[in-house]
């Protein structure tokens, strides 16, 4: 859907150019995540600033506006001004004069891609750079929240995972050999995200930090983005993989059938995954894999056996409610480590055979993450006998409050009189609480800090960089530096 930029905002903002003291200049504002809702979280990592750069401030406003018409754009706005505020409501003389300028007299600063913040570090800076054009900074903010919040917020999410995950591959693998981490978080979100640019842009974020996802249109977000290139590097991959149709296809009764066909015929070698609790999840443990034995061990590949409902704790690690001595009992790793047996890892935990596993995609938690590792690990087996797939229920259940994210002015400058601005609510617990003036953001012992009400010699120090600039992407990273980023700190 392309939408005239001049559009993307909530109505209050279309008259707030008039509302500024007379003789406005400058108007400075920052992106910051002001409070962190979730409990034990600390960090957020930062991204999304160039996809809505690019996508955004140039392709956007320049499709749907520099490059039409200026009658067309101006009366399109004064249309939708009229109609819904009242005749003439609006002034347009200054969209016409924004059109004859020919670019947005805007910088945009931002910290690097992929840098970890916590809570109350402004990660973007926005201020105009023609006096005339003042009002377009705060402009700017609905578009701005509603873009930025989420790519952040799914790369945080992501970033929780793998720290998990690392953690327990250190404790139950190696201290080193890690790299199957980065496949052993796979997004499973897309059809339960809101819309394509929802899921696009949450799974980008997914993929900082891991490689697996069913979502392709994230890899084309990277690829457009962020200078991926899967030709040249692992942006995203997957796996051949069943779904309950092709089961049931099948038939009930020849269910082992189909096992056998898609694990000799169809899928000789690599990985297949398949679901496997169409009907009996059990007697599939139980029955269809110690018959099948010699033919996984025969593959040149694993076969990933995939359950889908049901507790995804109880179902992988065991119920100890469940009769003693029974699969529902042991779990399922634990009866598939009966049947294909195994390797240890230099920590001392059981790894099951290289030509069987099992992904869990449904319901999967970071609380839940926890509980099956950890729960693993009690019974000495080792992280890496399980991929979890993250699903919507993670990345969809949080809005813009979970980190608190809000644009706020802290600078102006009227009839050349510099103001340092901020909100302070007496009705507030302190999180509405603004800086104050021009910002600069450092590092200090490895941690990031702000420094407010700075002169504009600091402003232009410290990490937020210009990336944007009247009109033009100044600084571009790529994926592949945003994720060493992210790694450094794992």
């Amino acid at each position: 859907m392309r939408i005239n930029p001049l559009m993307l905002i909530d109505f209050y903002k279309a008259d707030h150019r008039r509302q500024y003291p007379e003789g406005t200049e400058l108007v400075y504002s920052n992106f910051t995540p002001r409070k962190f809702r979730l409990e034990g979280r600390e960090e957020l990592v930062f991204f999304g600033l160039q996809y809505f750069v690019k996508e955004y401030l140039i392709k956007q406003w320049n499709e749907g506006f520099f490059n039409l018409p200026k009658d067309k754009v101006v009366n399109d706005y004064k249309r939708r001004m009229d109609n819904a505020l009242g005749k003439d409501s609006i002034p347009v003389e200054h969209i016409a004069q924004l059109h004859d300028l020919g670019y947005l007299p805007l910088v945009v600063k931002g910290l690097p891609e992929g840098t970890v913040v916590s809570p109350r570090i402004p990660v973007v800076t926005v201020y105009n750079t023609v006096p005339e054009f003042f009002w377009l900074t705060n402009y700017l903010e609905s578009l701005m929240s509603a873009i930025l919040w989420k790519p952040s917020t799914s790369a945080t999410t992501a970033y929780q995972y793998r720290k998990t995950f690392n953690a327990y591959a250190r404790e139950t693998v190696s201290d080193t050999a890690i790299d199957f981490v980065f496949w052993q978080g796979h997004d499973f979100s897309f059809r339960g995200m809101s819309g394509i640019e929802d899921a696009s842009i949450s799974g980008a974020g997914h993929l900082l930090s891991f490689y697996g996802t069913d979502t392709v249109p994230a890899i084309d977000f990277h690829e457009l983005y962020y200078k991926g290139d899967s030709d040249k590097e692992m942006i995203g991959g997957s796996v051949p993989a069943t779904e309950h149709s092709v089961m049931c296809m099948g038939t009930k009764d020849n269910e082992i059938g189909t096992f056998e066909r898609l694990i000799e015929a169809l899928y000789p070698n690599g990985i297949v995954s398949i679901v496997s609790d169409t009907w009996d999840f059990w007697q599939v443990i139980t029955d269809y894999l110690p018959k099948l034995k010699a033919k996984v061990l025969a593959r040149n590949g694993k076969v990933v056996i995939r359950p889908d409902s049901g507790d995804p704790v109880k179902i992988i690690i065991g119920d100890k409610n469940a009769t003693p001595g029974s699969p529902e009992y042991k779990g399922a790793i634990e009866c598939m480590w009966e049947i294909f047996g195994g390797t240890v890892t230099e920590k001392g935990y059981k790894l099951l055979d290289a030509h069987i596993g099992l992904i869990y995609g449904d319901s999967i938690t970071l609380q839940r993450q926890k509980d099956i590792l950890e729960g693993l690990k009690a019974k000495g087996f080792a992280s890496f006998n399980v991929v979890l797939g993250i699903g919507s229920y993670t990345y969809e259940y949080v809005t813009r409050d979970t980190y608190g994210f809000a644009m706020k002015a802290t600078y102006g400058e009227v009839n050349g009189e510099a103001r340092n601005i901020f909100k302070d609510p007496k009705t507030d617990d302190g999180t509405k609480r603004s800086a104050k003036g021009l910002l600069m953001v450092t590092e200090v012992d490895g941690q990031l800090q702000l420094k407010d009400e700075c002169t504009w010699e600091e402003e232009k120090q410290g990490l937020l960089q210009t990336v944007f600039e009247n009109g033009k992407l100044v600084r571009e990273q790529s994926l592949s530096e945003i994720r060493a980023r992210i790694n450094a700190r794992l």
